[in-house]
């Protein structure tokens, strides 16, 4: 139980390291605590609220793989390399991928709230 409850520590760790330095984390944060202040001004049932909630969530953590990514290539190739540059460019694809249909999702939630208010 000792060693599952010091992994918290060590995924807190990760949290603080990616939140340093990253301004996209810090945007997608503020966009998340955007759609929740939305869904509950709109008064969003719990399904749609669990929409949003695993849309946030995937976003912010791919947002973190990414990040992990960026370093870790960044240690493997301190000089400028195509090829890892191409592993950086799929990283960045992931999220935007996911904060794409992450906002498609919040239009189909949010916009006939919007519209009927």
């Amino acid at each position: 139980m000792k060693g599952f409850l010091k992994g918290f520590t060590f995924a807190f760790a990760g949290l603080r390291a990616g939140w340093k330095g990253q301004r996209n984390i810090k945007v997608m944060v503020v966009l998340a605590a955007l759609a929740v202040a939305l869904g509950w001004w709109l008064g969003i049932n719990r399904v749609e609220w669990a929409v949003v909630a695993l849309a946030c969530g995937l976003v912010l953590g791919l947002e973190l793989v990414n990040t992990a990514g960026e370093k870790l290539v960044d240690i493997l190739s301190p000089e400028i390399n195509l090829k890892y540059g191409e592993i950086k460019d799929i990283l960045a694809g992931a999220v935007l991928v996911a904060a794409v249909f992450s906002a498609v999702a919040g239009l189909i939630i949010f916009i006939p709230y919007i519209l009927n208010s």
